[in-house]
């Protein structure tokens, strides 16, 4: 491959991977925000267009906390990476679900928000499944465990 379509396919790469970061950046906020009220704020403050249990609430906060954290602690620890997807794509059956219960209420524009926020959760659950994975951090060797894990002898003083 010539010289000039290597450079431009990394710049390309190192473009994607900085979209995508900035997305997972803006859908955590907003996510932990959104899980953050439904898990401090009274349940009867809840209540929407459509009557939810609250415990059913307290869940979806829940869900979309650890969901908003699934989105960012992989790639920043490098640690099973495989988990960002898997976050994006649970988020977005939550937006299906809040999509669903905004439409039910007859609230037809307020529905164009979560089927935003959906939408971008999908592109990054594609996009870090098949587009610009994660990289995962190096394994280290039995010999380097060792060799970090053995103890200097003291000297005597």
């Amino acid at each position: 491959m010539p010289r000039i379509v290597q450079s431009a396919a990394r710049r390309s790469s190192k473009r994607t991977n900085a979209s995508l970061w900035t997305i997972q950046a803006l859908l955590a906020l907003v996510f932990l925000f959104a899980g953050g009220m439904k898990l401090v704020v009274p349940i009867e403050m809840l209540k929407g267009p459509v009557a939810l249990p609250g415990a059913f609430m307290r869940f979806i906060g829940v869900c979309e906390t650890l969901g908003a954290l699934g989105l960012i602690l992989p790639g920043v620890f490098r640690i099973r990476t495989a988990l960002t997807p898997l976050a994006a794509s649970g988020l977005v059956i939550i937006m299906i679900g809040a999509t669903t219960v905004t439409l039910i209420g007859g609230l037809v524009a307020p529905a164009l928000v979560p089927v935003i926020v959906g939408t971008l959760a999908s592109l990054v659950a594609y996009g870090r499944w098949r587009v610009a994975p994660l990289a995962v951090r190096p394994a280290r060797s039995a010999a380097t465990i060792e060799a970090s894990q053995t103890v200097a002898p003291r000297r005597a003083a």
